[in-house]
């Protein structure tokens, strides 16, 4: 949907004055597509009129924009703005608690333990080595132990 939605909204005033129908007609192959739509919507119009139109850099600020949670204000604050950030997306959570780093399926337990232990330069990348490992290596259902380089490691293992 991506190429698609882009093209029709270009900038964050054309999403800011959507129409939520078309809006989700766009998005509607996406789970939750109505709630989904509105907060595009409702978070274009608060970057504009709360954040300049821009952005913002911290987790607090972030937290405010609808439809955005901590997995997304990590991946933001990461990704885009280079700060220290733990990703607690579901490989995170099952690869952790596998190697033993944690012992907990929420994600902000998970999240608060791996910032203490994985040096703030290193988080963001690790938690994309971890997606990464949990797409192609250590699935849920099938994990491929017998050729993964973390089977020492780990809790799961053959």
């Amino acid at each position: 949907i991506t190429p698609h939605l882009f093209t029709r909204f270009s900038s964050l005033e054309e999403f800011a004055q959507a129409d939520i129908t078309e809006l989700e007609q766009i998005i509607h192959s996406c789970g939750f597509f109505r709630i989904k739509a509105r907060d595009l919507i409702d978070c274009a119009r608060m970057l504009l009129e709360e954040f300049g139109g821009r952005v913002p850099d911290n987790m607090d600020d972030l937290l405010k924009l609808p439809g955005v949670g901590r997995k997304t204000a990590n991946i933001i604050l990461g990704d885009i703005y280079g700060k220290p950030s733990v990703v607690t997306d579901t490989h995170c959570i099952r690869i952790s608690n596998r190697l033993g780093m944690v012992d907990s399926k929420n994600p902000y337990k998970v999240e608060m333990r791996l910032a203490e232990i994985i040096p703030s330069e290193k988080q963001t990348a690790f938690c994309h080595m971890l997606v990464f490992h949990g797409r192609a290596v250590c699935t849920a259902r099938s994990p491929k132990c017998h050729i993964c380089t973390l089977n020492d490691y780990c809790a799961k293992r053959l």
